[in-house]
């Protein structure tokens, strides 16, 4: 069973849908014990830190993601609240991952939030269970970006490097929404699901 956690942001049913379209059933749950027994969760975002931290500790949530033992994919948002802190709203997050999620910079050529379409490569010679193909599409929106790490297995460029996927023992996270990133995102989808 695969648990998409309701935190409630919008995305579920993108998230949903997309796990349909592979021919994975999954179910919206905001259930801590559900979430336990699960054998994979996704943790989905959209919006601003503080409000998706909100969400987690009026569902009693923080503390069940934390012990969770099972592969677990945090997805844009779901992905920067893996982290110790977010400058959004200077928030407390998950902290499973170390670091500071941070603001983007706009520039002329690099408007903020960065919206659209960019390749993800590999981040050194670590593999990436979730990307066997460097150079795929994937579709990013996002104003914040997870600090640079030895977590970071993929990157995209947009002015610089940025972390695009992370990996962390049984935790994965997504800078870009694979349900929204047509072929390229639902093979990823099929590989976290199949791990």
């Amino acid at each position: 069973m695969i648990a998409v956690v309701d935190s409630g942001g919008a995305n579920l049913g993108s998230v949903l849908f997309a796990l349909e379209r592979i021919g994975v059933s999954a179910i919206v749950t905001a259930d801590a014990e559900t979430i336990r027994r699960s054998d994979k969760v996704i943790l989905p975002g959209v919006g601003a830190a503080g409000a998706a931290m909100r969400g987690l500790h009026e569902r009693g949530l923080v503390t069940v993601l934390r012990e969770l033992v099972q592969p677990v994919l945090g997805i844009c948002l779901g992905m920067q609240i893996l982290y110790e802190r977010s400058e959004e709203g200077e928030t407390d997050c998950l902290g499973i991952l170390p670091g500071v999620v941070h603001r983007l910079v706009p520039r002329p050529e690099m408007p903020v939030p960065h919206m659209g379409w960019n390749t993800v490569t590999l981040a050194g010679r670590r593999p990436c269970p979730l990307l066997p193909t460097e150079g795929e599409w994937f579709y990013f929106v996002h104003s914040f970006a997870a600090p640079a790490g030895e977590g970071v297995v993929a990157v995209t460029d947009y002015g610089t490097d940025l972390p695009a996927i992370v990996v962390s023992g049984n935790w994965f996270g997504t800078q870009f929404h694979p349900e929204r990133s047509g072929v390229s995102g639902e093979r990823l989808l099929r590989r976290f699901v199949n791990l």
